[in-house]
């Protein structure tokens, strides 16, 4: 790490460590912030879209069929930020269960399972204990669960020191060396007492700052892109900014990497709050936005089959399975029946109608532990396409 790169004393310091490497140790939090035109406008429409995504939900008639499958986008795609290589096909795919699985793909989809698996502990979690240093340990250690990086100390923080940088790199050639574990344990504390803290701070700009914050620690041996992010869904669902881990901000980090990176790495190197804020804010926009389209047109296709479910003898029960095709989109018999409290035939019974009005289709051509899928609802909730330029 060059420390001629930090030009910014409010960011944070340089300092040479007893080891005789370079480590940065950003400042605390709060920056000073100018609260310029561009700045206040990017917040204004965030702000905007992001309350038209949560109204919008709010109403939606059956706001359960929204959560997992939204869940399970933001893994796949915060995980692929990491070099994974899973789909949402996959992932389905594997949570039914039936399906062998073949390297590579087996460690990237689990390890995008642990991602859902780690964001619904949390969500569940803050029923009872707020954002914090334990619960992000907690939260952790879902994360790397039985996967790789499985055994860097899942749940603790690190004892040694880590780097950020390629592949091939040093502590001498990394682009940012975070703090020594001594340093870093009282820059976490002062982020957690942060988190807590009464603040006139929006709190998209706030949750903006304690993600950037996060990933200049570096607090964790491995990990720390995905609980970063994750942190960002449940700061806002506890500031009650979201009423359920509806977006998708992970898509938009993804398409624009490389300026995610750097702008990250701005705010440690030159003190570029306000860049990395208003591109922060550009996320929230764009993916609320795209979250909006995808809610009105799953409100669509679950009014058009709700004729199928008032022409079936046992409407209630259709309409169960109906449901039950918008949380799993992808799905084996058995799920299906697991979710109906029904036997297996039933479920089958109920599968064969929906090939045959085509809303399902089989996609593995066996004869045996055969998967389905729902191709509209699939398609709408894919669209892992890139935001607008």
């Amino acid at each position: 790490m060059d420390p001629k790169d930090f030009r910014s004393p409010e960011a944070g310091q340089v300092l040479i460590t007893r080891k005789g490497y370079w480590a940065f140790i950003p400042a605390p939090l709060p920056p000073h912030l100018a609260w310029e035109l561009p700045l206040v406008s990017a917040l204004s429409d965030a702000e905007r879209d992001l309350s038209r995504l949560t109204t919008l939900a709010g109403a939606f008639p059956f706001p359960r069929l929204l959560v997992q499958p939204f869940v399970r986008r933001e893994a796949v795609l915060s995980s692929r930020i990491e070099g994974t290589r899973a789909s949402l096909v996959d992932l389905f795919t594997y949570e039914s269960a039936q399906l062998p699985l073949h390297e590579p793909q087996d460690n990237d989809v689990r390890e995008v399972y642990n991602y859902v698996r780690a964001l619904e502990f949390g969500m569940e979690r803050l029923k009872t204990l707020p954002v914090s240093l334990r619960l992000i340990r907690e939260v952790h250690a879902k994360l790397l669960e039985n996967v790789r990086g499985g055994n860097l100390t899942p749940g603790e923080f690190r004892q040694t020191q880590n780097w950020i940088g390629s592949p091939d790199s040093t502590l001498e050639s990394a682009t940012l060396v975070p703090p020594p574990v001594d340093e870093m344990l009282i820059v976490l504390d002062q982020l957690e007492k942060y988190i807590h803290e009464e603040s006139d701070i929006p709190d998209l700009i706030k949750a903006a700052m304690i993600h950037c914050q996060f990933e200049a620690i570096h607090p964790f041996l491995d990990g720390n892109g995905r609980i970063g992010r994750l942190l960002i869904i449940l700061l806002l669902c506890e500031g009650n900014m979201l009423p359920q881990p509806l977006l998708n901000l992970s898509v938009y980090f993804e398409h624009y990497r490389q300026e995610y990176y750097d702008r990250l790495l701005a705010v440690s190197q030159h003190g570029d709050w306000a860049g990395w804020i208003r591109f922060f804010l550009r996320g929230v926009s764009e993916q609320a936005q795209d979250g909006v389209v995808r809610v009105n047109r799953l409100g669509e296709l679950r009014t058009k089959y709700q004729k199928i479910a008032d022409s079936d003898r046992n409407p209630e029960r259709m309409e169960q399975v109906l449901d039950f095709l918008f949380m799993r989109p992808i799905f084996s018999i058995r799920q299906l029946s697991l979710a109906l409290g029904s036997n297996y035939p039933t479920a089958q019974r109920y599968i064969v109608k929906l090939v045959e009005l085509g809303v399902l289709h089989e996609i593995t051509g066996y004869a045996r532990n055969r998967i389905f899928r729902a191709d509209e609802i699939f398609k709408t909730l894919e669209g892992i396409t890139n935001p607008p330029e």
